[in-house]
């Protein structure tokens, strides 16, 4: 095939991928609704039943009034419900794996139509990032259970090409002279693997956060949805979120600290520059080192700490984001 073959056949697959993302974010959209119904139903029938007592001790019959027990009835699930939740979570993750095939045809042929590694320019890094962070979860999926992070992975995905696609789109050609280097491959990889699972785990600590609350809430007697009671304990995504952030920590000391500065030596002759790029990689850097002292430090493990991730993936965020349009300097070499 031609090189702009490659490129047409590019151009299909990105969209087709974002409307595939968009469809598997709606179905676990449902199961997260379908899991608040679920709890807001079985809350209805304890108040039925508690009225129902009330009333019968109030005309005098108590033949047929039940021992309501004085503490909180938990919300049980019906089978149907439970089915319709697994059926929605599993057509959830079956649309991921499909959108996350054509995703890698996309970037794959991309590269094929510049002849080089696809990450040249805005749009190149955009497409790949996000094929990072699908990969990531899809592997820590099979790992560690984390299909509850289906909805807010689709979502950032989805979006992400879909800006890439409606905003950043850039006609397959060339490299500028300053990425002809092996350094392009190791550099850029790096941010973008350590991107992805700075994602995932900025994820995971936003449910740890909610989970968290839920299980306080009913330590006072209160009730718990369906769809959080399916996540697992906030303890356990705590310590998932840690593993995925160590992970990406060293990945990413490495490809943006320090293979970054021997590129920018080849390319401008010097280490560093304080270059808008290099500052806000170098602030996500302390951000993540902070989170990983808080989490071996007493009182700031748990929602401390999480909130800290958070505040790193935000921080991260903006430095592939909002710096890149809004900020000039040396990395703008590609525009958008």
């Amino acid at each position: 095939m031609s090189p702009e073959a490659y490129a047409q056949v590019s151009n299909l697959l990105i969209p087709t991928a974002t409307v595939i993302y968009a469809l598997a974010m709606v179905s676990h959209a449902m199961e997260w609704a379908l899991g608040r119904a679920a709890v807001a139903k079985s809350a209805a029938v304890k108040e039925e039943v508690l009225v129902a007592s009330d009333g019968a001790a109030v005309s005098g019959d108590t033949t047929d009034v039940p021992d309501v027990p004085a503490v909180d009835v938990p919300a049980v699930e019906e089978p149907a419900s439970s089915e319709r939740l697994d059926a929605a979570s599993r057509i959830g993750l079956l649309l991921t794996w499909l959108a996350f095939v054509l995703h890698l045809g996309g970037v794959v042929t991309r590269g094929l139509a510049a002849g080089r590694v696809p990450w040249g320019n805005m749009y190149e890094f955009s497409i790949t990032a996000s094929l990072a962070v699908a990969i990531v979860y899809l592997i820590f999926v099979q790992r560690y259970k984390l299909q509850y992070l289906g909805l807010g992975v689709t979502f950032v995905v989805a979006a992400v090409l879909g800006l890439a696609a409606l905003a950043l789109y850039t006609p397959a050609g060339p490299l500028v002279p300053a990425l002809h280097s092996y350094w392009l491959v190791i550099h850029v990889s790096a941010a973008a693997i350590s991107g992805g699972a700075f994602t995932v785990g900025g994820l995971v600590s936003v449910l740890y956060l909610v989970k968290a609350r839920a299980e306080r809430r009913v330590l006072a007697g209160g009730t718990m949805a369906a769809s959080l009671r399916r996540l697992p304990s906030a303890e356990a995504m705590d310590g998932t979120a840690y593993k995925v952030l160590a992970f990406a920590f060293p990945l990413w000391t490495f490809g943006v600290l320090v293979a970054g500065p021997i590129w920018a030596e080849h390319a401008w002759g010097r280490y560093w520059g304080w270059d808008p790029k290099e500052v806000w990689s170098l602030v996500t850097w302390v951000v993540y080192a902070a989170y990983l002292h808080a989490r071996a430090t007493a009182g700031w493990r748990g929602s401390g700490a999480a909130k800290i991730a958070i505040v790193g993936w935000f921080v991260f965020i903006f430095n592939f984001v909002g710096v890149n349009l809004l900020v000039s300097g040396l990395h703008s070499y590609a525009g958008v």
